[in-house]
């Protein structure tokens, strides 16, 4: 097995990143051989019987094994861990660290890893998510694709210049999503439904209206038009929200999100 694990993909971190694409991986029968590290050994045992994957608590034996190294651990963190590495070092690291730059990683590390930054979504656990990937200057056509292979198996991927990584990594988030339901839902329990029916009646606001807009051919705009007619309940209900300041205060939570990546950028 370990002659098998020399080409492996392995993640230095165990926490909820990982076990959402090991949870995609594991859907879409991926079968590259796994190896996770973690400093924790009952996360690694859990991780092992729910995913079928290798698991390795010594870190430089991890990162021996590794061909695609994918750096899964809080931004806070990965200064430390890549001066822990050493001289085992992998053909291809990817890190999905928030606000860390590449130069920083190329300098933490050195060469002659080539480095990535993927910000994938933890919708990746229903192969449904969405990875924005940013690639350093000298990463070659091979290993950008071998990437892109790795991350299409839990969803959609598309490329964007590293400048607009962090006001990626605050838009797309799955809880803007799960926040809005929290929110819609506990309103109209407010108004006199039951749990269970705002529940169903918030997430058809959101998912199933969402989803007609991404299979039709049709504008927002002449959706928000047809769905919001003139005089009508829903046309009051978004003025009034407007009114309150819904878009003002979701930029807000946006820039605050941005300053949190540009404080882990000075990490």
């Amino acid at each position: 097995m370990k002659g098998a694990r020399k080409h492996a993909v392995v993640f230095l971190g165990g926490g909820r990143i990982t076990g959402a694409l090991l949870a995609g991986l594991r859907l879409t029968n991926y079968d590259r051989p796994i190896v996770v590290h973690d400093r924790h050994l009952q996360k690694l045992r859990q991780l092992r019987i729910q995913y079928r994957v290798e698991v390795e608590p010594d870190l430089r034996r991890a990162v021996e094994q590794a061909h695609l190294l994918i750096i899964a651990v809080r931004p806070d963190s990965v200064h430390e861990l890549l001066q822990k590495i050493g001289q085992a070092r992998p053909a291809i690291a990817v890190s999905l660290a928030a606000g860390i730059p590449l130069k920083n990683l190329r300098v933490w590390m050195g060469r002659p890893a080539r480095w990535a930054r993927a910000m994938p979504s933890p919708v990746a656990r229903s192969a449904r998510g969405l990875t924005a990937l940013a690639f350093d200057r000298d990463v070659p056509a091979a290993a950008r694709r071998e990437v892109r292979d790795f991350f299409a198996h839990v969803g959609q991927i598309f490329e964007i210049p590293e400048s607009q990584f962090d006001a990626f990594t605050v838009t797309y988030s799955s809880s803007h999503g799960y926040h809005a339901l929290a929110a819609l839902a506990d309103a109209a329990v407010k108004l006199g439904l039951n749990r269970k029916t705002a529940m169903t009646a918030a997430a058809h606001a959101l998912a199933d209206g969402i989803l007609s807009w991404r299979e039709s051919n049709i504008s927002l705009d002449a959706l928000l038009h047809e769905a919001a007619t003139p005089g009508g309940i829903s046309a009051a209900t978004l003025a009034s929200m407007g009114k309150s300041g819904y878009k003002r205060m979701v930029e807000r939570g946006l820039r605050a999100g941005m300053n949190r990546a540009k404080k882990n950028a000075k990490r």
